[in-house]
């Protein structure tokens, strides 16, 4: 029998699968957008703006090719509230919880594309890890629902201030950005409501912490000396940029932002979506400043995207061991693996390739329309699955359009995560040889 070569039996890596199911969902998605029944006036979006949203939906991003709030039936939106619920809490969690539920044992392998997903979890416990998630992400977008109905409810009434309530918590928490006010308002309207901006930007933050942090810091008695060197990081790098996005808004946007929106711009900028303001009004410094943010993005295993806030920290870290001329990377009495640091290296230098290589794409393609500035605040909105716009996308050409899905998907998948899933690999075997070490010239 002739042997069978060794690329044509290779079984498909976590990461292709985790790439794969997403493409699938997404296309799910778009085949249910597209549908008349999903439209308020009863005929298709069509295929192209389906595709798009659906794509923003499942990569938790909130750029729009259409109004969702006066273009969806209550059935569109709820597919819209499904792909954003299983794309920001990622579709092997909910998977795991229906194989516990049948009684199906998990292969090593699902439990490898699990813990791919979960952005390496022990594999020892991912079946409870996948349920107190689950259950976590619930709780907290009921309590949020519950806070949000205070205000929805009298305003539009019990049945539709009820599903305002649910929706908007839920895009809140898997930071999504999509709203149902109409005209592509998100929440100008409720710029000075403390309760609404308060709830959702609570949401947006514990969303964009990550489900081990969380849980981190419910199992610790002891304070910060008892959380792990991942969740201080995460904790410390996330207040830092609140504090400095704050205080950066509230100086250069004086007289168009006070501090409460100052913060909730803060918050939302780095991975939701949702605006108190009119964007479009933002000085070119802000909209640098907004695009930085949105590129360092939220925490790993999390519902955000972009680069992520430990990859930065480490790369920050590596930066000053070297000025330093220490010999590894140490962080609060402890060293970074090289591995690590390796790893997020790679990261920054893949996001930062192809945003700077989508951003070059949209200003040709644009032809000066927009401003350089918009053009990169767009980009970065989207790799960083952010879904803020101070342009407005759907004024976009449909070919910057098309452009942006790829990124939206990379942003959310991860670059690290998708080049592997590309790459061509002769399996886990390392070599033998090493080959000599020669030094070459730097900076």
């Amino acid at each position: 029998m002739p042997h069978k070569p060794e690329g044509l039996r290779r079984e498909p890596r976590p990461e292709e699968w985790l790439v794969f199911g997403f493409l699938g969902i997404i296309l799910l998605g778009t085949l249910l957008l597209a549908l008349p029944v999903s439209t308020r006036y009863g005929h298709s979006i069509g295929l192209f703006d389906s595709l798009f949203t659906a794509t923003s939906a499942v990569c938790v991003t909130g750029l729009v090719a259409v109004d969702t709030g006066t273009t969806f039936s209550l059935f569109g939106q709820a597919v819209l509230l499904v792909l954003i619920q299983v794309g920001g809490l990622g579709f092997m969690v909910f998977a795991t919880r229906v194989m516990m539920m049948l009684g199906r044992r998990i292969s090593i392998k699902n439990r490898l594309l699990i813990r791919e997903s979960m952005n390496g979890a022990s594999l020892s416990n991912l079946g409870t890890l996948a349920r107190r998630y689950l259950l976590l992400a619930l709780g907290i977008e009921a309590v949020g629902a519950a806070l949000l109905a205070i205000r929805f409810v009298p305003m539009f009434g019990l049945r539709r201030g009820a599903w305002f309530a649910v929706f908007h918590a839920v895009s809140a928490f898997c930071n999504a950005g999509f709203d149902l006010f109409g005209g592509f308002s998100s929440l100008t309207g409720f710029a000075a409501d403390p309760l609404v901006l308060l709830t959702v930007a609570a949401l947006i933050v514990l969303g964009g912490l990550g489900f081990s942090v969380i849980l981190d810091v419910l199992r610790s008695r002891q304070g910060l000396k008892n959380l792990s060197l991942h969740t201080r990081i995460v904790l410390t790098f996330t207040l830092a940029l609140l504090l400095a996005g704050t205080a950066f808004y509230t100086l250069v946007e004086r007289g168009r932002l006070d501090v409460f929106n100052a913060f909730f711009q803060s918050v939302t900028m780095r991975t939701a979506g949702f605006n108190s303001v009119d964007l479009s009004a933002f000085t070119d410094s802000s909209k640098l400043f907004s695009s930085l943010l949105m590129m360092v993005g939220a925490s790993p295993a999390s519902t955000g995207g972009g680069m992520k806030t430990t990859t930065v920290a480490v790369v920050a870290l590596l930066i000053f061991s070297v000025v330093k001329g220490d010999d590894g990377v140490n962080a609060a009495r402890r060293r970074i693996s090289a591995d690590t640091v390796r790893r997020a290296l790679a990261v920054v230098a893949l996001f930062l390739t192809m945003l700077t290589l989508g951003t070059l794409s949209l200003s040709i393609l644009e032809n000066g329309r927009f401003s350089l500035a918009d053009i990169l605040f767009e980009c970065s909105s989207a790799m960083g699955t952010v879904g803020v716009s101070a342009i407005g996308t759907p004024n976009l050409c449909p070919v910057s359009r098309a452009l942006l899905m790829p990124m939206m998907f990379l942003g959310r998948v991860g670059p690290l995560t998708l080049a592997v899933a590309m790459a061509r690999r002769q399996g886990n075997v390392k070599p033998v040889a090493k080959f000599p070490e020669e030094k070459i010239m730097i900076g």
